[in-house]
C-alpha cells in the first residue's frame, strides 16, 4: 500500500463518517486535512526524503574530494568520482520527479473538486494519473541513470547481458546438433531391400 493510499483512506474514513456523526467529524476531517498538508505530503514524503537524500550526497562528494588529496590509486578515485556522480543524478532525478505529485496531492487535498462537475473531476484525476506515473518512474530510471553516467556500470552490464545472458539463451533456444552421427548400415540395407521388392 503506497503513501497516498493511505492518506486518501483516512481521508474516505473521514468523508464518510462525518455523514454518520455531524459536526463532531469535522474537526477530525479538518486534522486529517492538516495532516495530510503540513505532515504526510510536505515532510514524510516530500521534504525529508529529500534533505537526506541531499546531505548523504553531499557527505559523498566531500568525501571524494579529501580522496584526491590521499595516496589512492587512479582507479580508485575514478570510481569513487563515478560513484558520485551517480549518487547526484540519482537525487536530482529523485527531486525532480517526486515533487510534482506531492505538490499537487497537496493541492488536490486543499482544493477537492466534487464529483458533481465531471469535466473538472475527470480533469483533476487525469493530471493525477500522469503525476503518478511520473513518480513511479522515479524507482525505474535508476538503470538507466546509471548506464549513462558510468563507464563501468555499462561495462558490467555488457558482460552480463551479452557474454553470460545471450550465451544461455543461444543455448537454450537455439540448440543446434551439429553432432555426426554414424549411419546404421542395417536400417540402410533394409530400406534398399524394401526399394527393390517394391
Amino acid at each position: 500500500m503506497s503513501l497516498s493510499s493511505v492518506s486518501d483512506e483516512i481521508l474516505k474514513f473521514t468523508a464518510q463518517y462525518s455523514l454518520y456523526t455531524g459536526s463532531i467529524m469535522f474537526s477530525f476531517g479538518v486534522i486529517a486535512v492538516e495532516y495530510s498538508t503540513f505532515f504526510f505530503y510536505s515532510i514524510l514524503s516530500g521534504f525529508l526524503p529529500v534533505v537526506i537524500a541531499s546531505s548523504f550526497s553531499m557527505l559523498a562528494y566531500h568525501n571524494v574530494r579529501h580522496i584526491v588529496r590521499r595516496q589512492l590509486p587512479i582507479v580508485r578515485r575514478k570510481l569513487d568520482k563515478q560513484i558520485t556522480a551517480m549518487v547526484l543524478m540519482r537525487v536530482i532525478a529523485y527531486v525532480c520527479l517526486a515533487s510534482p505529485y506531492n505538490a499537487y496531492r497537496i493541492y488536490a487535498i486543499n482544493y477537492p473538486v466534487s464529483r458533481s462537475m465531471p469535466v473538472a473531476y475527470a480533469v483533476g484525476r487525469l493530471i493525477q494519473a500522469i503525476l503518478l506515473s511520473i513518480f513511479i518512474t522515479n524507482y525505474t530510471i535508476n538503470f538507466y541513470i546509471f548506464i549513462i553516467f558510468s563507464s563501468r556500470f555499462r561495462r558490467q552490464v555488457k558482460l552480463v547481458l551479452v557474454k553470460k545472458c545471450w550465451e544461455q539463451w543461444k543455448y537454450w533456444c537455439c540448440h543446434i546438433n551439429n553432432q555426426i552421427e554414424p549411419v546404421n548400415s542395417e536400417t540402410r540395407n533394409s530400406q534398399i531391400e524394401s526399394e527393390e521388392n517394391v
